[in-house]
């Protein structure tokens, strides 16, 4: 098992952006965002005072949605709630699976097909650029991609498994467990942690997650907020 300092987990969007996903950060501040495309997940202190609440506002713009994704601060009256949803955190407690060499590697060229896909199974936010934010597998019928899931968020230590999704005429076939267990593979090789973030609603998901060998770390509040 590759053991991570767990406390990255409490500010996973803060860590990735502060470390692997630098190249791929906004910044004005203390306050960062990805990069137009590749996600709206933003990031403050812990304690962020109205400078930091400022540059955030200035970094996405005015009336654009600051997702917030699982970070508990609040920000000012004049920042309109847009969404909350409570979710929770689950981190690999399990074995180390088999590589699944049956899997595909989903590159550039795969992004209009990923997008299509994406738009009927709805998995949750993904971009034209969220695949750069790590490695992406699929699995096809016929030619037609028909599963797919990634690696989104990597505080130090762990990588976030995300984009889980199958399409609806080709679920019930174990394909969404397959890929996750390839992921999971993946990521323990190179001496991280897998984790992942899922809706408190959706059920049938935190079953799957927890028969392949994750377990609940926190709840977790996903929030987002519209700038004055």
């Amino acid at each position: 098992m590759a053991n991570g300092d767990a406390s990255a987990l409490d500010d996973p969007v803060g860590a990735s952006l502060r470390g692997h996903h630098a190249h791929l950060a906004r910044r004005l501040g203390k306050a960062a965002t990805y990069q137009p495309g590749v996600a709206t997940f933003c990031a403050v202190s812990a304690d962020p005072d109205d400078q930091e609440w400022a540059d955030l506002a200035r970094l996405l713009g005015r009336g654009e949605v600051a997702d917030l994704f699982s970070c508990a601060a609040v920000p000012p009256q004049d920042w309109e709630p847009v969404f909350a949803l409570e979710g929770r955190q689950m981190i690999w407690n399990g074995g180390r699976p088999e590589p699944d060499s049956g899997v595909v590697e989903l590159g550039g060229d795969s992004v209009p097909e990923m997008l299509d896909l994406v738009g009927r199974a709805k998995p949750g936010p993904f971009w034209r650029r969220t695949r750069e934010l790590g490695t992406y597998l699929g699995v096809r019928e016929n030619g037609r991609l028909v599963t797919m899931a990634g690696e989104r968020l990597r505080p130090a230590g762990h990588t976030e498994i995300s984009a889980v999704c199958t399409a609806p005429e080709a679920r019930g076939r174990g394909y969404a467990a397959r890929l996750v267990r390839a992921l999971v593979a993946r990521v323990l090789a190179r001496g991280e942690r897998p984790f992942l973030h899922v809706a408190e609603a959706n059920t049938g998901a935190i079953a799957l997650y927890e028969r392949l060998g994750f377990e609940t770390r926190k709840p977790v509040t996903f929030r987002g907020f519209r700038t004055p």
